[in-house]
This record gives structure tokens, sequence and C-alpha cells, in this order.
């Protein structure tokens, strides 16, 4: 008898976050690492990172054993505090003011991890016909709004502290695109095993 491998793997299907601006608050952080990305025909290095956030105002049933979680978004980002780069631009809409020369010179984004914000999510139909949604912009939370503590167990993933766990825990495009950061390659230069 056979064992047959297959793409056409049953999926529930979960209803994309609606548009609308949401409490949100940061709760993991993966550093994907440096890898190769064509934009407008060109052929760059960049070093990525991808930060996540929960709306724990919006809850809804994923796994019937684990019950009601958080919606959760993300966003990847382009290692950079460069004074053009759309990292800094969202984290100073983030943070509510401006770099200084001193602090754009080395920031640690996991400092964000456990802060809160206003994020806007909006719907963006692909060429699949697919409809995504995204974050359109972040601002602080507005006086005398409160949002609710973290629900979702801290994330962050470095390659100094490289945590093998986690790593094996995340969804598959994304282990697919850090093996082949040039961190993820020096981290594992002497075995040629995938993993997973």
């Amino acid at each position: 008898m056979a064992i047959l491998a297959t793409t056409n793997q049953t999926k529930k299907s979960i209803e994309i976050i609606p548009a609308g601006s949401y409490a949100a608050r940061c709760y993991s952080m993966i550093h994907i690492g440096t890898i190769e990305e064509t934009f407008n025909g060109e052929a760059k290095e960049r070093n990525k990172v991808r930060i996540t956030w929960e709306l724990p105002t919006e809850m809804i049933t994923f796994n019937e054993e684990r019950g009601e979680q958080p919606r959760v978004i993300a966003k990847e980002f382009t290692l950079s505090l460069h004074e053009k780069s759309t990292l800094r631009a969202f984290l100073e809409s983030w943070r509510g003011k401006s770099f200084t020369d001193k602090e754009a010179q080395s920031f640690d984004v996991t400092n964000l991890l456990g802060v809160p914000c206003m994020l806007s999510i909006t719907h963006k139909t692909a060429t699949n016909g697919n409809t995504y949604a995204n974050i359109s912009s972040v601002s602080m939370l507005p006086k005398g709004m409160d949002c609710p503590e973290l629900i979702n167990e801290r994330q962050e993933l470095t390659y100094d502290n490289f945590k093998q766990e986690l790593f094996e825990s995340l969804p598959d495009f994304i282990k697919e695109k850090m093996i082949i950061s040039k961190e993820y390659q020096s981290l594992n230069q002497d075995t040629d095993e995938v993993p997973f």
C-alpha cells in the first residue's frame, strides 16, 4: 500500500481581520537575517526582522483545544534606521517622536516587546485574487485608552541567543527565509541538515 504525500490539505478558512483601527501589543520579534530580495529588477541584500502584534480585543478560536486567542498580524522590515527607511518612519510614528541622531545610530528593536500601540489595518487584493490584511500605519495609543496586557507569550529570536525550539515552532515560510540568511548559514556552517 502506498503512503501518499499531497498538497491537498484541508485548511479551515479564517476570516481576515476587518479593516479598521485596533489597540495592539507587540509580542514577537524574529530576526530573519540578511537575505537577497529583488525590487524593480535589482537584487539587494537586506537584513530583515519580522514584528508581530496581537489584537487583544479581537478574540477568535483557531483551535478548539486552546480556546479563544487574540488575532495577530505581522510586518517585515529592513533593519535600518536610515532617515528614509520604512522602519524608522514606523517607529517614530509609534513613539510619537523622532529619533535623535544618537538614538538612530543603534536602537534595540526588542525593546518594543510588550509595548502597546494603535494599528490601522487595511485590505489589499493580490494579483491571485486573494485579499490580505495589511498594517497601513501605527501610532501611540490615544490618551485615556488602555490596551489589555499580553495574552500570547513573548517571542524573541535572535542569532546572538538562538532558540532552536522557538525556531522549530515558526511557520515554514518564515523558517525557509531564515535558513537562507547569512546569519543562519554562519550559525549552522558545520551541518548541511535542513531543520524541518
